[in-house]
Protein backbone atom coordinates (compact mmCIF):
# COMPACT_ATOMS: atom_id res chain seq x y z
CA UNK A 1 0.00 0.00 0.00
CA UNK A 2 0.93 3.41 -0.79
CA UNK A 3 2.23 5.87 1.61
CA UNK A 4 0.42 8.84 -1.03
CA UNK A 5 -2.99 8.84 -2.79
CA UNK A 6 -2.77 8.74 -6.31
CA UNK A 7 -4.51 10.85 -7.72
CA UNK A 8 -7.24 10.45 -10.64
CA UNK A 9 -7.85 12.34 -14.27
CA UNK A 10 -10.86 13.66 -12.42
CA UNK A 11 -8.47 15.17 -9.37
CA UNK A 12 -5.28 16.47 -11.45
CA UNK A 13 -7.83 18.48 -13.75
CA UNK A 14 -8.62 20.19 -10.45
CA UNK A 15 -4.32 21.26 -10.20
CA UNK A 16 -3.74 23.08 -13.35
CA UNK A 17 0.31 22.28 -12.83
CA UNK A 18 -0.13 19.14 -12.52
CA UNK A 19 -2.81 18.80 -15.60
CA UNK A 20 -0.39 20.23 -17.75
CA UNK A 21 2.40 17.64 -17.08
CA UNK A 22 -0.11 15.01 -17.17
CA UNK A 23 -0.76 16.78 -20.74
CA UNK A 24 2.57 16.67 -21.73
CA UNK A 25 3.50 12.87 -20.53
CA UNK A 26 0.30 11.71 -22.43
CA UNK A 27 1.68 14.09 -25.73
CA UNK A 28 5.43 12.57 -25.00
CA UNK A 29 4.46 9.10 -25.03
CA UNK A 30 1.74 9.41 -27.41
CA UNK A 31 -0.40 7.21 -24.91
CA UNK A 32 -3.30 8.19 -22.71
CA UNK A 33 -1.73 5.93 -20.01
CA UNK A 34 -0.14 7.67 -16.69
CA UNK A 35 1.06 5.44 -14.23
CA UNK A 36 1.17 5.22 -10.96
CA UNK A 37 4.68 6.71 -10.29
CA UNK A 38 3.01 10.07 -11.80
CA UNK A 39 -0.45 9.67 -9.94
CA UNK A 40 1.66 10.07 -6.90
CA UNK A 41 4.00 12.71 -7.42
CA UNK A 42 0.78 14.45 -8.55
CA UNK A 43 0.31 15.35 -4.91
CA UNK A 44 3.51 17.90 -5.03
CA UNK A 45 3.08 19.17 -8.52
CA UNK A 46 6.76 21.06 -8.50
CA UNK A 47 8.09 17.92 -7.64
CA UNK A 48 6.28 15.88 -10.44
CA UNK A 49 7.53 18.75 -12.76
CA UNK A 50 10.90 18.04 -11.79
CA UNK A 51 10.92 14.54 -11.93
CA UNK A 52 9.11 14.17 -15.32
CA UNK A 53 11.66 17.09 -17.23
CA UNK A 54 14.49 15.35 -15.87
CA UNK A 55 13.32 11.98 -16.88
CA UNK A 56 12.56 13.55 -20.19
CA UNK A 57 15.33 15.09 -20.55
CA UNK A 58 17.48 11.58 -19.91
CA UNK A 59 15.21 8.95 -21.17
CA UNK A 60 12.96 10.96 -24.23
CA UNK A 61 15.63 12.39 -26.23
CA UNK A 62 17.74 11.30 -29.15
CA UNK A 63 21.49 10.31 -27.87
CA UNK A 64 24.54 8.16 -28.08
CA UNK A 65 22.44 5.29 -26.65
CA UNK A 66 19.80 4.02 -27.99
CA UNK A 67 16.26 4.23 -26.35
CA UNK A 68 16.72 0.23 -25.45
CA UNK A 69 19.50 0.46 -24.14
CA UNK A 70 19.15 2.86 -21.54
CA UNK A 71 15.47 1.36 -20.30
CA UNK A 72 18.17 -2.07 -19.59
CA UNK A 73 20.47 0.36 -18.20
CA UNK A 74 17.26 1.48 -16.32
CA UNK A 75 16.67 -2.08 -15.28
CA UNK A 76 19.67 -2.22 -14.17
CA UNK A 77 20.17 0.33 -11.57
CA UNK A 78 16.26 -0.26 -9.95
CA UNK A 79 17.44 -3.73 -8.97
CA UNK A 80 20.75 -2.70 -7.54
CA UNK A 81 18.36 -0.13 -5.49
CA UNK A 82 15.76 -2.32 -5.02
CA UNK A 83 12.71 -0.59 -6.59
CA UNK A 84 10.51 -3.26 -7.81
CA UNK A 85 8.36 -0.50 -9.19
CA UNK A 86 10.95 0.96 -11.50
CA UNK A 87 11.91 -2.77 -12.05
CA UNK A 88 8.58 -3.76 -13.49
CA UNK A 89 7.71 -0.40 -15.42
CA UNK A 90 11.38 -0.08 -17.18
CA UNK A 91 11.05 -4.02 -18.20
CA UNK A 92 7.64 -3.54 -19.84
CA UNK A 93 8.89 -0.41 -21.44
CA UNK A 94 11.92 -2.24 -22.82
CA UNK A 95 9.84 -5.20 -23.83
CA UNK A 96 7.94 -2.30 -25.50
CA UNK A 97 11.21 -1.01 -27.27
CA UNK A 98 12.20 -4.84 -28.30
CA UNK A 99 13.86 -6.45 -25.31
CA UNK A 100 13.18 -10.41 -26.27
CA UNK A 101 13.71 -12.97 -24.29
CA UNK A 102 17.10 -13.98 -24.75
CA UNK A 103 18.18 -10.38 -24.13
CA UNK A 104 16.48 -10.36 -20.74
CA UNK A 105 18.01 -13.43 -19.36
CA UNK A 106 21.12 -11.69 -20.36
CA UNK A 107 21.04 -8.82 -18.57
CA UNK A 108 19.56 -10.21 -15.54
CA UNK A 109 22.87 -12.94 -15.67
CA UNK A 110 25.02 -9.57 -15.95
CA UNK A 111 22.76 -7.88 -13.32
CA UNK A 112 23.44 -10.95 -10.91
CA UNK A 113 27.16 -11.16 -11.75
CA UNK A 114 27.61 -7.58 -11.60
CA UNK A 115 25.75 -7.97 -7.68
CA UNK A 116 27.95 -10.58 -7.09
CA UNK A 117 31.22 -9.53 -7.80
CA UNK A 118 30.44 -5.93 -6.69
CA UNK A 119 29.69 -7.40 -3.08
CA UNK A 120 33.16 -9.59 -3.09
CA UNK A 121 35.42 -6.88 -4.02
CA UNK A 122 34.03 -4.61 -1.36
CA UNK A 123 34.14 -6.73 1.33
CA UNK A 124 37.90 -7.82 0.27
CA UNK A 125 38.63 -3.74 -0.24
CA UNK A 126 40.52 -4.93 -3.74
CA UNK A 127 42.63 -1.90 -4.42
CA UNK A 128 41.94 -0.27 -7.55
CA UNK A 129 45.05 -1.63 -10.45
CA UNK A 130 46.47 1.52 -11.58
CA UNK A 131 45.81 0.98 -15.17
CA UNK A 132 41.81 1.34 -14.41
CA UNK A 133 42.57 5.21 -13.26
CA UNK A 134 41.31 7.04 -15.96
Amino acid sequence: MGTVKLLTDAEVEGIPAANEVFDDIRATRKSDFINNFWRGLANDPPLLRRTWEGLKAVMAVEGALDPLTREMIYIAVSTANGCSYCVHSHTAAAKARGMTEAQHAELIAVIGLAGQTNHLVTAMQIPVDEEFLV
